[in-house]
């Protein structure tokens, strides 16, 4: 099976908008004032929750996504536009006076959730006629709708929803909430997860009784298919016309769940906008499913990663590479349980110190990436005798050493961009730094579940002590 050309599909997305806040920081000691852990903050950082995250999940594959849905008139409306709009989702958005927008804060320590606060309201009581104009408008320049319902109150009327995308013939797919499921009928397909699923069915013994009492409830609310996401068991597809499609589990490492219905829909709804059939459209959700549990909180698959599951484990290529290449590399090195670490520098002058810093990075994990100052970087931040080894040669000795899989070269002061891209599990810089917070990239690593370690410094090896003794020496 080949991933299809997701650049020409369109889908719409209509649901609950959320914003995810996370505060990161340390914790060492008991509050005098009430038993209660202080966390001293030092990383905030924002993502779309909700029919945002969905959204997001379809543009990551390279789709173009509309998201419709109600904010209130504040901060968090804005933020949440922002990072929708980075990522080139159109937003509908319906600002509704005197409404906080639905924000959760999550306030975490050591990668541990200590608490989390809700701000919100819901919008069962708001108007939906505003809403529903903006959807028809829309609705006709989409192949796909996907209705994301967490029960907030945007889709409070969704059965107008589906009665005007069944009007217009267009595949509406459904992420359901609660146990009545009869306000989704004749909907083209709705995707429970198996604990919503028996909520509405009853407890299911086996996997027949799953198959028998989905069927009937298919029937019931006129569907065209049923999707019953399983956890580690995998998903099944039940539809009209076909036998039953059991698919198991492509996770390898399930580190976080949070978002994997988001992108099980996501992916579905993008492929059959793409023209595939909704067999191959649902194995293909059911690989990017298996990606993101791998993943920290709510996060997105993209097509390098589907393709390389696709394909299958291949032959590990070590060197000089481009970005792209990397990420490509990376998506495959995680695909088989490889822990990836990453460091960066100028390297101008390779020695002994360099060598022993690389050897103790590789250590950590099973790849080691060398992110490398291209020369006008190193000008900007050596001065202009600098570097005395350009930059393919630089590059070029890096990749010969054995404990080094990749070099990339990175245009900036610092690597931040391209480490904010990688994501490697563990981010390392030497001894010279102190603190964390100094180093680039690292607010992206962390925020992703991963790791930020300072290595012990090597005495007496530096590039300019080198070139001062070699100066010294030409002037003796």
């Amino acid at each position: 099976m080949q991933l299809p050309n997701y650049s020409t599909a369109r889908v719409l997305v209509v649901g609950d908008l959320m914003l995810d806040r996370y505060w990161h920081g340390a914790t060492s000691r008991i509050s005098p004032e009430a038993p209660v852990p202080v966390v001293h903050v030092k990383q905030d950082e924002q993502r779309a929750g909700g029919a945002g995250n969905v959204a997001l999940n379809i543009a990551a594959l390279g789709a173009k996504v509309s998201l419709l849905g109600f904010t209130g008139e504040d901060e968090a409306a804005t933020a949440l536009k922002q990072l929708l709009q980075q990522a080139k989702v159109l937003c509908l958005f319906q600002a509704v006076p005197g409404y906080p927008t639905i924000t959760k804060l999550r306030v975490m320590s050591r990668h541990q959730q200590l608490i989390r606060l809700d701000f919100e309201d819901g919008f069962q009581q708001v108007d939906s006629d505003a809403l529903l104009h903006l959807y028809h408008a829309e609705m006709m320049q989409s192949q796909v709708i996907v209705l994301s319902d967490y029960g907030k109150g945007t889709l409070s009327q969704v059965q107008q929803f589906i009665r005007l995308a069944k009007q217009l013939n267009k595949p509406v797919l459904v992420d359901p909430k609660g146990s009545d499921f009869s306000i989704y009928r004749q909907a083209t397909l709705i995707t429970p997860n198996l604990s919503e699923f028996e909520a509405v069915v009853g407890r299911c013994s086996d996997q027949q009784q799953i198959i028998e009492r989905g069927m009937n409830l298919l029937n019931e609310l006129e569907l065209q298919a049923l999707l019953v996401t399983r956890g580690e068991h995998g998903m099944t597809l039940l539809s009209k016309d076909e036998e039953p499609l059991h698919l198991p589990t492509h996770a390898r490492e399930v580190f976080d769940v949070t978002g994997a219905g988001d992108t099980v829909i996501s992916v579905l709804a993008a492929s059959l906008a793409a023209k595939k059939p909704l067999a191959e459209a649902t194995q293909l959700a059911n690989i990017g499913a298996g990606i993101v549990v791998g993943k920290m909180g709510t996060a997105t698959v993209n097509t390098d990663e589907l393709n390389t599951t696709l394909q299958g484990p291949r032959a590990h290529r070590k060197g000089v590479c481009s970005l792209p290449d990397l990420l490509a590399e990376r998506a495959a090195a995680k695909q088989n349980g490889e822990k990836i670490v990453a460091t960066n520098g100028c390297f101008d002058i390779l020695h002994p110190g360099h060598l022993r810093y690389l050897q103790q990075a590789k250590t950590l994990g099973d790849r080691l990436v060398v992110l490398v100052n291209s020369d006008a970087s190193v000008q900007r931040l050596k001065g202009p005798e600098r570097p005395v080894n350009k930059l393919d040669h630089r590059m070029e000795m890096l990749a010969a050493l054995e404990c080094v899989d990749w070099v990339v070269e990175f245009e900036q002061d610092t690597p931040k961009e391209v480490i904010d891209q990688l994501l490697p599990d563990i981010l390392v810089k030497g001894g010279d730094y102190t603190d964390i917070t100094g180093i680039a990239g690292h607010e992206s690593v962390l925020a992703n579940g991963g790791e930020v370690k300072i290595l012990s410094f090597i005495e007496g090896h530096s590039t300019t002590a080198i070139i001062q003794t070699i100066k010294e020496k030409s002037q003796s």
